[in-house]
């Protein structure tokens, strides 16, 4: 959920996130500064940080985490609850499920990835109509993440396998 190049936009088309914010700032290595002009460690990676100084070689596991470490947990997370959604959801889960979807896209810590993801939730709007649907939606929107950040992309249809299932080979058992 990590993409850094709005510098260059001049008007967010996002819904104002719940922690608004000025247009980020960056030092002069490029890493995003946080309003007290600290470096902000959900914005930027782990690289980002030790181009500021040799001194730290690794992440501490006991420090806040750096915007790639909050990222994978965010997608386990986000990919662990659409496998644990209804195959055949209520009205008033898929009425969740939505309300949640709108409300972590304006809570989540990194407001650049926040405001990017706003974003692709208005043009892709979310999918709870089952099980499959909302799983296969959170796959595209995982892969609209790679594709910005050069990552391959996941096939969308081992998606169940993958966070579910487990792999048919009996790898997970």
């Amino acid at each position: 959920m990590a993409d850094d190049t709005r510098e260059n936009e001049t008007k967010s088309t996002a819904t104002p996130s719940a922690f608004p914010s000025e247009k980020p700032r960056r030092n002069a290595q490029g890493v995003i500064l946080g309003k007290d002009g600290k470096p902000c460690r959900s914005c930027n990676s782990f690289a980002s940080f030790t181009s500021q100084t040799k001194k730290i070689t690794k992440s501490d596991p006991q420090c806040p985490p750096d915007v790639e470490q909050l990222g994978r947990s965010t997608w386990t997370f986000l990919h662990t609850l659409t496998a644990s959604y209804p195959a055949n959801p209520t009205p008033s889960e898929q009425s969740n499920v939505q309300q949640f979807m709108g409300l972590f896209g304006k809570l989540y810590p990194c407001w650049v990835c926040a405001e990017d993801f706003q974003e692709w939730m208005a043009k892709n709007k979310v999918r709870t109509e089952s099980r499959d649907e909302f799983g296969r939606w959170m796959c595209e929107a995982h892969n609209e993440v790679n594709r910005k950040l050069g990552k391959r992309e996941f096939d969308c249809g081992k998606w169940e396998e993958r966070w579910r299932t487990g792999w048919k080979n009996g790898s997970c058992d």
